[in-house]
């Protein structure tokens, strides 16, 4: 039996950016439900909604001060409530992010904990002394910049965290911890979430002997500080599999629920997080074509190695963009974003989809006083800040773009009343079109939803590969190139060209199959 998170398509919502209802500059929960509309035209099965929880917004949410309530500046917990019957009314599901590694240093467990060495919930967080010296306890760097130790000065010792010093980390080794955040799954799921995307989950379980981590010999000046050092200490334990075995118990204790993690891992150890026996994760997100090169071969290196590594009875899953990397239109040009969007909902495997990379939106250049990344600010200058990913999304050719009536708190592309939803949908040959599309005929389409993968061929600039299930075999040749190219077809009588990403043509292959320069197509 195939479940829906097998069938369907993922819509990642950026909820600061997606559509202001109140017009206050920022997005909010009312502003989503007013779109649903869109997105059910679209044909997308699941929106995954990131942050939503009260938050100083340090780092935009994901520094959570209450697990169990809605931050009153994107609504509140009615307008929540309305959100989820509403998106379920139109047969779509909703996912959560959920936080587990760490709160905001003004959630009242944080409070309580560093009021006193004596606090009942001083064991909540990572607390350690200083060294002989004054140092922090060990080497252990932050995400964003400098230090993962922050001294308190009026306890006399410092709290790790992996972010921001904003956002200490929880200690998973204690189990009223445990207990506490299962209760936070339960909560939303009671409310009628479909699932949660797990968020930064290979931090979550620390060594417990707070070992050094060891340097990268790879790593060199002037990259990102944080990849100075191996984490082989501060993330990825095995420990970690347990607490993932206890997510999906609590998960099963209801119908048809989901749980996708985010994992930064290599391949081999990125499967892992399956678990055993269906005892882990539904999704663990493979990032890999955000970060494998834009050529063909390695491409099809990346598939097949991934297909060989998945464990007998998991079910892949395809990431091309999110709210933390640059846009796919950045990433490989305007051309190739049309072809990225064929293999994306294509391939086996549930797709996810970043909200505006339907209409090809681009990163969009934040002027130094606009900037409001904390990642930009702590590390300067080596392009890691994240909010050229999170521009508003461009609805129209209106003020604003149609997000807002106020000036939006990250600036618009400068071409967004070219690239809006509003002037897609009328075009039938746009990015939007092509989206939707494909969408609809991965829905209606057995081979492309749930058939079996089969590598056909690559070159330097050409993958193909075929989608079969029940008797019906679709094939899908992608041109990565920029020139024309012409492949050999051992053409079955009757294949014929069904979508193409130009959206100009169907029409029967003869045995050389011609594909013009950032060409996708699929024959059936």
């Amino acid at each position: 039996m195939w479940r829906w998170w097998q069938q369907g398509v993922v819509y990642q919502i950026y909820p600061r950016s997606f559509m202001d209802s109140n017009g206050d500059g920022t997005g909010d929960l009312p502003g989503i439900t007013s779109r649903l509309d869109y997105l059910e035209w679209l044909g997308v099965d699941a929106i995954w909604i990131s942050p939503i929880f009260p938050s100083p917004m340090a780092d935009f949410g994901y520094d959570v001060s209450n697990y169990t309530d809605v931050e009153p500046l994107f609504g509140s917990l009615s307008d929540f409530d309305r959100l989820v019957d509403e998106a379920h009314r139109r047969d779509m599901r909703v996912i959560l992010d959920y936080v587990p590694n760490h709160t905001s240093d003004q959630h009242a467990w944080f409070l309580e904990s560093r009021a006193s060495h004596d606090s009942a919930r001083r064991d909540w967080y990572i607390w350690r002394d200083a060294r002989p010296d004054g140092g922090p306890p060990n080497n252990w760097l932050g995400s964003f910049g400098g230090s993962g130790w922050e001294w308190d000065a009026a306890t006399n010792q410092f709290y790790y965290h992996a972010y921001l010093k904003e956002q200490p980390d929880l200690n998973w080794w204690n189990p009223a911890v445990q207990a506490a955040m299962y209760d936070v799954l339960r909560f939303w799921l009671d409310r009628g979430v479909d699932g949660f995307r797990i968020d930064a989950l290979r931090q979550v379980v620390k060594d417990k002997q707070l070992r050094d981590n060891p340097p990268n010999p790879e790593w060199a000046p002037g990259e990102n500080p944080y990849h100075s050092l191996l984490p082989i200490y501060s993330t990825d334990q095995p420990e970690l599999m347990d607490i993932i075995h206890r997510f999906r118990e609590v998960a099963d204790e209801y119908d048809d629920r989901v749980l996708i993690g985010e994992l930064w891992l290599p391949i081999e150890r990125l499967v892992a997080y399956y678990g055993r026996e269906g005892r882990g994760l539904h999704l663990p997100f493979n990032f890999h074509l955000i970060l494998t090169p834009w050529k063909a071969r390695l491409i099809s290196a990346l598939i097949e190695t991934y297909e060989a590594a998945l464990p007998a009875d998991a079910w892949p899953n395809w990431v091309l963009g999110n709210h933390d990397r640059s846009r796919v239109a950045s990433r490989v040009g305007p051309a190739q974003a049309r072809v990225a969007a064929m293999l994306l909902l294509t391939l086996r495997g549930t797709p996810t989809l970043y909200n505006g990379d339907e209409i090809g939106m681009h990163d969009v250049p934040i002027p130094p006083a606009r900037v409001q990344d904390p990642f930009e600010r702590n590390v300067p200058g080596l392009g890691l800040g994240r909010d050229p990913e999170r521009t508003p999304m461009q609805w129209d050719a209106g003020d604003h773009a149609g997000f807002s009536t106020t000036t939006p708190w990250l600036p618009l592309a400068d071409d967004y009343t070219l690239v809006n939803v509003a002037t897609q949908r009328q075009d039938p040959r746009s990015m939007l079109a092509l989206h939707r599309q494909l969408i609809a005929l991965r829905r209606s389409t057995p081979a492309l939803s749930i058939g079996s993968y089969v590598h056909a061929y690559t070159d330097d600039g050409v993958l193909v590969y075929v989608r079969e299930a029940h008797g019906q075999r679709v094939f899908v040749a992608l041109n990565l190139s920029s020139t024309p190219r012409e492949v050999a077809w051992a053409s079955d009588a009757g294949s014929r060209i069904i979508l193409s990403t130009h959206l100009d043509r169907q029409e029967d292959v003869g045995s050389r199959l011609q594909l013009r320069a950032d060409e996708g197509v699929i024959v059936e």
